[in-house]
């Protein structure tokens, strides 16, 4: 299995952040115009111009696994934050996690669907395990460092899969689809970079 070296490789995709706004609440954010009914307004967050040295697949059933057990980390690493989590900014985010990717799960399906595409059930891999658990067993005083570290890596996963099927999919309509993602992951990583400047670091 090749999850560990996917998700190391796509972390790596991080390593620069983009200028963002100043402002720490999420409002600000929203109203750049990006939501999932509109994810090409002003695109921000593209953390890499190189996304394919990250083997993700190009393959319907693939993309559609990996990009379900992506959003499925989101909703339940976000949920664990807010269980927890006291700082507003942070917790107006992990909201919108749960509700955005919570409407990317449903986009997909109903593509597959119209497309007679089986999608199997989402499922979280090792990796993302692992995260989930960190978040869930952080520090009242280190979890939104935690979080949004993951969130980071989790994100720049997202952007190679949802580039890699845009580009080199098997099914035009699940293409498009994959392709409308592309720049809400950008705008999401964009206020995770924006967080974690104002978020102090574990250890920091």
């Amino acid at each position: 299995m090749h999850t560990l070296a996917y998700l190391t490789a796509a972390s790596m995709l991080v390593g620069c952040t983009p200028a963002g706004e100043s402002s720490n609440d999420i409002g600000a954010y929203q109203d750049n115009g990006t939501t999932m009914d509109n994810p090409v307004a002003n695109p921000t967050g593209d953390v890499s111009p190189d996304t394919d040295a990250v083997a993700a697949p190009t393959d319907a059933p693939g993309y559609l696994a990996a990009a379900a057990a992506g959003d499925l980390w989101e909703i339940r690493s976000s949920q664990a934050l807010l269980a927890r989590s006291k700082r507003a900014d942070v917790r107006a985010f992990a909201q919108m996690m749960v509700t955005e990717h919570q409407q990317s799960t449903a986009k997909l399906a109903d593509v597959a669907s119209a497309e007679n595409i089986s999608a199997a059930a989402a499922v979280l891999n090792t990796d993302q395990q692992g995260m989930l658990a960190e978040i869930e067993n952080a520090a009242p005083d280190q979890i939104d460092a935690v979080y949004l570290r993951h969130q980071r890596a989790a994100h720049a996963l997202a952007l190679a899969t949802h580039r890699a099927y845009a580009d080199g999919g098997d099914n035009a309509a699940l293409k498009k689809a994959a392709s409308a993602m592309v720049p809400v992951v950008q705008r999401h990583i964009a206020r995770i970079d924006e967080l974690s400047r104002a978020v102090p670091a574990v250890g920091g």
